[in-house]
């Protein structure tokens, strides 16, 4: 296991310089060929170079494992690099859009062919870094590599603009472009931080059914009723699950055991990583009883 997460820290590095490199290219080319939707894709890999740098060092942190401080480990510390990228990107690319929307109605020239080099050096980038994460085997990599797959896309855009700039006086194709990815940018900056929210304010997991998990409980011969039943997720991948069980008599310690057993084997396929089970004896009153979910 070590190996893997050794395996992955690595292509996330190797895939983090590739892209924060690039994105410094791109500034000074976006500046010198006087293209907005350049500098709206330099923003793009700027975020995705936050994005990679911050998964390199929460990957790193997070085989500390846990501490007195964070008793669940650094798991959800991803969620504050989330945020920050959400921000910053947001911020950027309204900052974008102040600058492009109107261009679009009085357009500057800019030089298409110096865009379409630089267009061209980014697909090759991209692609290096996405082809770098696709040799690895963890969800992390995964993901990441079809963020920067949407990159490589980009930059198809902005290299066939640029083509047609090239033979066609038709300057708004460059501030069009810049429109289209910082809007496209906003989009997947909103979608991430609402995911990024729901993990916050502890919301259940979309993948997982509140009420399928409850008639799975209650379906076990020993148990007369559930309550108190919480699920949530540490990070948006480590699902989290507590729980008040009280039975239909009181049993013995041993079978209480076996008890617990079947409620987890319940859980096996319902992406629950941590169960937490209080067990109530037949006459047992609890003051959690009474709480129910609307």
């Amino acid at each position: 296991m070590s190996h893997y997460h050794s395996h992955e820290t690595k292509n996330i590095k190797v895939a983090f310089f590739l892209n924060l490199g690039f994105t410094i290219i791109e500034i000074i080319g976006g500046i010198y060929t006087n293209s907005l939707a350049i500098l709206s894709d330099a923003l793009h890999d700027l975020g995705d170079s936050l994005s990679l740098g911050l998964s390199w060092y929460f990957q790193k942190l997070s085989n500390k494992g846990r501490t007195k401080s964070y008793s669940y480990g650094y798991k959800r510390f991803s969620l504050l690099g989330a945020i920050i990228n959400a921000i910053v990107l947001a911020v950027g690319s309204v900052f974008i859009l102040s600058k492009a929307i109107p261009q679009l109605f009085n357009p500057e020239q800019s030089d298409a062919e110096g865009m379409m080099y630089l267009a061209i050096l980014g697909i090759v980038v991209n692609g290096a870094a996405v082809l770098k994460l696709r040799k690895g085997i963890s969800l992390n990599e995964e993901v990441v590599s079809l963020h920067l797959l949407e990159d490589v896309l980009g930059w198809a855009a902005v290299l066939i603009g640029s083509i047609i700039m090239m033979y066609v006086d038709a300057p708004f194709i460059d501030p069009l472009l810049s429109v289209l990815i910082s809007v496209y940018v906003l989009y997947n900056v909103f979608r991430n931080l609402r995911k990024s929210l729901r993990v916050v304010l502890q919301a259940i997991p979309k993948d997982i059914s509140f009420q399928k998990i409850q008639k799975q409980l209650e379906d076990i011969p020993e148990i007369s009723e559930i309550h108190d039943l919480h699920i949530w997720s540490m990070d948006g991948n480590y699902n989290v699950m507590s729980v008040h069980v009280k039975l239909e008599k009181d049993y013995k310690l041993s079978e209480l055991s076996e008890i617990k057993e079947k409620i987890r084997s319940k859980l096996t396929d319902e992406s629950i990583e941590h169960a937490t089970i209080e067990i109530e004896g037949k006459d047992e009153d609890c003051s959690y009883s009474d709480i129910k979910i609307n």
